[in-house]
């Protein structure tokens, strides 16, 4: 496979993963009766962080994934460093839907804890994905 084909393959895949963030991200903001209150409250700063993990392996899919962490932690904490800033024009942004969920309303130092979690877990499930890919590809065939 050639590195475009790979490349192209890489990023469908972060696409899906992404679309499915996405939707429970969406879903985590509504009030469901089986989830439990901690994982209400937390998970979609958890998956809109990890979204934002996503989205820059989607860009630079051949970066260490390393420095796409943080790029996406960097991204994360200047979002969130915005909420301390309240001009009329960014505070109309944000009562839109859209850019209420990008952009957020007040600063939480709880969303830094969030958006940690969520970067890590973008990081060390790609990390430990290539890992046994890794592994698989260096077995050698047992000869019958």
């Amino acid at each position: 496979m050639s590195v475009a084909q790979s490349t192209t393959r890489y990023r469908l895949v972060v696409t899906l993963l992404a679309c499915l963030v996405l939707v429970l991200g969406l879903l985590s903001r509504r009030s469901l009766p089986f989830v439990p209150g901690l994982i209400q409250a937390y998970s979609g700063d958890v998956l809109w962080a990890l979204l934002v993990y996503l989205l820059v392996r989607w860009l630079r899919p051949t970066q260490p994934v390393m420095l796409s962490g943080i790029y996406a932690g960097m991204f994360a904490l200047g979002i969130e460093l915005s909420q301390l800033y309240h001009a009329p024009w960014l505070d109309a942004i944000r009562q839109t839907p859209v850019g209420g969920l990008i952009l957020g309303f007040g600063f939480l130092w709880s969303d830094l804890v969030c958006y940690t979690c969520g970067i890590a877990i973008g990081c060390v499930g790609e990390s430990s994905l290539r890992y046994v890919r890794t592994l698989r590809e260096h077995q050698a065939p047992t000869a019958g």
